[in-house]
């Protein structure tokens, strides 16, 4: 009880004060997405902003989405949210996208789907399982490749090489062309310009879509040229835009896949977890792919008036889905700035849902489980050699370059 002569002091108790607003204007700077820490941006993006917008700069206008909820929407409604307009945020002086309509990341149904069913049965799970033992075989040239080097790149002479390696034997590039495949995707994704802006490669598919013409073969690109839509074949730019499009998306594979192995050295205990219960693979490969979120964004464009989050979308209007921001949301996921290869669930949206669910995602796991599971066989350890330097971009993620040892058994 107290006394009525004596007060008794209480402890007086401040709220911290909140960390000053980020400008979500940065998310629009590759520079500061190398350098910066988007997480942050988009942590405060999704408590504070989560439809946000843009006024037009050096980029024409745009809404953000991010959180989950709102971006897996966006990405189940084609009808409203549409991809033919592009889906990548390009400079206003550039227009939209040149193949609007004629790839498969740019059309909508019913388009799409009858565009993705010309190349659908390549990418089917009983296809990959086929093709396990020749993704062995690659990652397994790749590693000896390199087995006697003293520090190796793990961007570039591995993840980089396997990705390529595999598209091009699918695409019908002979083997003895994969280096030079390689070389002129590497010069494209290095020098941050479209796949169709380097001639060399162009030529090439160019001479190799009129040997298919003559001698058609049992590969991709002789499934396009026979391939159909709406009862007509395919144009022959339409051909071209979609080879393009398929051997770009391994980009992203790559990215992945060498950021889950920066993920693994930044976390060396679940590269010890993994070795030691290799059942664990398959979801360590959904979190690499949560983690790494390597498609940083995807754009749609607003084909009617519509209402996301309580901000009114305008038809017209360019909305950008924040993949990272997304698979970190603390709505849908425990501890989302955990790197936990046991993770369950994991419904992430790395690989996209929907009409334009990502139609190589079954090999894009297969190659992955498979890689990391050769390097666990091979391998007594795997140690940084330097520090990683991150992509510059706004539209994907990982690191450019990533030196490590490989210390063999």
């Amino acid at each position: 009880m107290r006394s009525a002569s004596k007060e008794i002091s209480e402890p007086v108790v401040t709220a911290a004060p909140e960390a000053e607003a980020p400008d979500p204007a940065v998310l629009t700077d590759a520079g500061w997405h190398a350098e910066g820490d988007p997480y942050a941006v988009w942590s405060w993006m999704r408590r504070h902003s989560p439809v946000h917008h843009h006024p037009a700069g050096d980029l024409p206008a745009f809404w953000s989405l991010t959180r989950y909820a709102d971006v897996r929407a966006a990405y189940r409604d084609p009808a409203t949210f549409s991809s033919r307009q592009g889906v990548l945020l390009r400079p206003s002086d550039q227009g939209v996208d040149p193949g609007g309509g004629m790839t498969l990341a740019l059309t909508d149904p019913p388009r799409h789907k009858q565009l993705r069913a010309v190349v659908a049965d390549w990418f089917t799970t009983r296809a990959v399982r086929e093709i396990e033992a020749a993704i062995h075989t690659a990652v397994r040239g790749s590693l000896e490749q390199v087995r006697t080097a003293p520090v190796v790149d793990f961007v570039h002479d591995i993840a980089g090489r396997v990705s390529m390696y595999l598209i091009g034997s699918l695409m019908g590039v002979p083997e003895r062309d994969h280096e030079s495949l390689f070389r002129w995707t590497n010069e494209a994704f290095e020098a941050g310009v479209s796949l169709a802006a380097h001639q060399d490669l162009m030529r090439y598919f160019i001479a190799m879509m009129e040997q298919r013409l003559a001698e058609p073969t049992d590969d991709l690109v002789s499934a396009l040229l026979g391939g159909t839509v709406e009862d007509e074949l395919l144009t022959e730019e339409e051909v071209l835009l979609n080879c393009e499009n398929i051997v770009g998306a391994t980009e992203n594979g790559r990215l992945a896949i060498a950021g889950g192995m920066a993920a693994f050295l930044d976390h060396p205990d679940q590269w010890r977890r993994l070795g030691a219960d290799r059942s664990l693979l398959p979801s360590a490969v959904e979190e690499v792919l949560r983690w790494t979120s390597s498609a940083t964004h995807s754009m749609r464009t607003a084909t009617r008036d519509c209402e996301v989050g309580g901000r009114r979308i305008a038809a017209g209007d360019r909305v950008v889905l924040w993949v990272p921001s997304a698979n970190r949301d603390e709505d849908v996921f425990t501890a989302p700035d955990s790197f936990d290869i046991a993770r369950s669930p994991n419904r992430h949206l790395a690989l996209g849902i929907g009409e334009h669910f990502c139609l190589g995602a079954t090999l894009a796991r297969a190659q992955m489980r498979i890689l990391y599971g050769e390097l666990l066989d091979r391998t007594d350890r795997i140690e940084a050699a330097g520090p990683a330097h991150p992509v510059r971009s706004i539209a994907v993620a990982g690191p450019e370059t990533l030196p490590i040892r490989l210390v063999y058994r």
